[in-house]
């Protein structure tokens, strides 16, 4: 099988957000052809370089959505008009009722306005096809006029109705990265329209070049989110312009739709994010759970010498940023420490950015605020119970000493999508303490103690018990390493995903004709055992190839007699 992977900022950049899962998984599915089609996000991302490839990867294409192009193209009146008509309408479909519709509206209203935004996405792509692109035609002051015209049109939303002329240019600079995409040269036989699967890594841009293949050559689309866009957009952008956050909130709503909706088949990473892409409008049907899958082996050991760990130690492992909530931690473990006065914490993580090390340095002063150096006598050094580090040095070379040196792990998120590091924790055999958020729960499920997040009462009782009873402690982390690894394995996911494209493929329509001798179509003639790797011999027929296996052929021929075999063949 001949798969196209599709990722925006991740796989194969070294640098990559979603790099490590999609590594992963074309190494464990060796026994397909992969095709790498990845967008970057920075010009940083494309100096860092790629990650090794394996031998199956037989193409790899990056295209910038970034880097601001000058396409040089000049349109001719009818193709400005074109254009004209198709992002109006795009943007008309932006400022009405945000997709969902308001309680009660009809469902052939809401249909009525994917289709118009389907026909708007659509139209724009076939133009760039036939006019070599689109980059110049989008940041044109048309494009901004079109706009305006929408959010000053009758019906349109409120806080469209409000932006202003900065908001405007903001709005139509966002949607020529978001598209850029459709100027690709990326969907010709030779390209996407040559795979027998597209596979996006992520919803957004990474899926874009999915539904042009399955709109130009019929192409399955296969769509995962670890994280669904939309909600991404409203977490990064809560002080933006409300009229910039709803006309782009509204795109990528439109847009998740227009995905779900042209999927073969959608895989959530979680509960989490399955009730997003419900709430945008994805089928049920079509929705399977795959869980990420992660590599248990570094843990091990620490999961076979579960006493080696600090009975009055508590650990924290993560990346420093305000989502995490120390703030709250810190004022739980205080009523932790007048319980159990022999408690220590210890922080463990780098701050993500600027922001980060702001917050970092934050904790650090309300640590030692909370708790005063203490020493064990009048002529003692004193130090703090509460120790900020990372990993990489001496102490704790990696992630997995991190979790050792503890007899409990605790999670204090606010803000969660999948708890990665809460699982790395269960690989460890260790009992865990945490928030409610994201996906935590249904990561978890009953092998640890889950509180409200922003409650350091409930927290602090929570790590008491726990402290308390080394017993329950024991039976928990050996349960949660055993649910981690029934469910969060690399095998796991790679075998999930093998699975999943079998079933999208036996359900696909095979895109190869065999021509007889009048030249019509022969049915039946591309059996299924075409679809096993590697070459087979047979009849001397041949087909034509329209996204089949990288050994089809590219040009209709007729079929022929099926050769004799040499005597004493048989």
């Amino acid at each position: 099988m001949r798969i196209g992977l599709l990722t925006e900022g991740g796989y194969p950049f070294v640098s990559g957000e979603a790099g490590l899962w999609c590594d992963r998984l074309v190494r464990g599915l060796g026994q397909h052809e992969f095709d790498v089609y990845a967008l970057s996000r920075s010009e940083r991302q494309e100096d860092g370089g790629w990650v090794p490839l394996p031998p199956h990867v037989s193409r790899l294409r990056t295209a910038s959505l970034w880097e601001v192009e000058n396409d040089g193209l000049g349109y001719g009146r009818r193709a400005r008009r074109r254009f004209a008509e198709c992002y109006g309408e795009l943007a008309a479909t932006l400022c009405a009722t945000a997709p969902g519709g308001p309680p009660g509206a009809p469902e052939e209203a809401s249909a009525l306005e994917a289709d118009r935004f389907a026909n708007a996405l659509y139209g724009l792509a076939e133009l760039a096809r036939d006019e070599g692109g689109l980059p110049g035609a989008l940041r044109s002051d048309t494009a901004v006029r079109a706009l305006e015209r929408a959010c000053r049109a009758p019906g349109a939303h409120r806080s469209a109705r409000e932006a202003r002329v900065p908001d405007l240019l903001a709005v139509a600079a966002r949607l020529e990265r978001a598209l850029r995409p459709l100027s690709l040269d990326w969907y010709e036989d030779d390209g996407l329209g040559a795979v027998d699967l597209c596979h996006a890594a992520s919803g957004g841009a990474a899926a874009l070049p999915g539904l042009l293949a399955r709109h130009f050559a019929d192409v399955p689309l296969l769509v995962t989110e670890y994280g669904v866009r939309l909600r991404t957009h409203y977490l990064t952008e809560p002080d933006s312009p409300p009229a910039i956050r709803s006309l782009l909130a509204a795109f990528h709503g439109r847009l998740a739709a227009e995905t779900y909706r042209r999927a073969a088949v959608i895989t959530p990473g979680n509960t989490h994010a399955r009730r997003w892409q419900e709430r945008c409008g994805a089928d049920r049907a079509k929705l399977r759970t795959v869980h990420p899958g992660m590599d248990a082996a570094p843990f091990s050991e620490v999961a076979r010498s579960p006493e080696c760990a600090d009975p009055h130690t508590l650990v924290w492992v993560g990346r420093v940023e305000p989502a995490k909530d120390l703030v709250s931690l810190l004022h739980a473990f205080a009523e932790v420490r007048r319980a159990e006065p022999a408690a220590r914490l210890r922080i463990i993580g780098a701050p993500a950015g600027p922001e980060g090390q702001a917050y970092l340095a934050h904790c650090k002063g309300l640590a030692a605020q909370l708790f005063p150096d203490e020493a064990d006598g009048p002529h003692a050094v004193g130090r703090n119970p509460v120790t900020f580090e990372e990993t990489g040095g001496p102490e704790l070379p990696s992630r997995a000493e991190a979790y050792a040196s503890g007899a409990l792990v605790v999670l204090s998120s606010v803000v969660e999508g999948f708890p990665a590091g809460l699982v790395e924790a269960m690989f460890c055999g260790r009992a865990t303490v945490s928030t409610d958020a994201g996906a935590v729960v249904e990561a978890i499920g009953g092998t640890g103690l889950v509180v409200p997040p922003r409650n350091p009462r409930a927290l602090a009782e929570a790590c008491v018990t726990l402290l308390r009873d080394p017993e329950r402690r024991e039976r928990l982390g050996a349960a949660a390493r055993a649910r981690a690894l029934e469910l969060f394995t690399v095998e796991q996911n790679i075998a999930a995903f093998h699975g999943i494209y079998l079933e999208i493929l036996s359900h696909t329509p095979v895109r190869r004709v065999v021509l007889d001798d009048t030249g019509e179509p022969l049915p039946f003639a591309a059996p299924a055992e075409a679809h096993v790797p590697g070459r087979w011999s047979g009849p001397t027929s041949r087909v034509v190839a329209r996204g089949g296996p990288g050994w089809a052929t590219d040009a209709p021929v007729r079929a022929t007699a099926p050769a004799t075999a040499p005597e004493g063949a048989r």
